[in-house]
């Protein structure tokens, strides 16, 4: 059981070291498959143009605070070969 809170500690640090701020704007939240649509500008951190796209959300508490139409600051990386939200927060 050790190995694996190692483990887990270790993933954990790599997606904060990856994680990048973007600016968006959150067009659609969708609350019970814990996914987000955002417009964003380029993400060069995840090597995206600007567009509009889901995201999953790491955490669903982060969507409670959300309407549609606020700009957000959110950081992302890539989870499981899913682009996913790891925070978020208005603008």
């Amino acid at each position: 059981m050790k190995h694996w809170f190692t483990a887990a500690a270790l993933a954990l640090a790599s997606l904060a070291v990856h994680a990048q701020a973007y600016d968006g704007e959150v067009m659609k939240i969708d609350k019970a498959q814990t996914k987000l649509t955002l417009k964003h500008g380029e993400l060069k951190g995840l090597d995206m143009p600007p567009m509009t796209m889901v995201f999953r959300v790491q955490d669903a508490k982060q969507l409670d605070s959300l309407t549609v139409g606020d700009r957000v600051k959110f950081d992302a990386t890539k989870v499981g070969g899913a682009y996913t939200v790891t925070a978020i927060r208005k603008m």
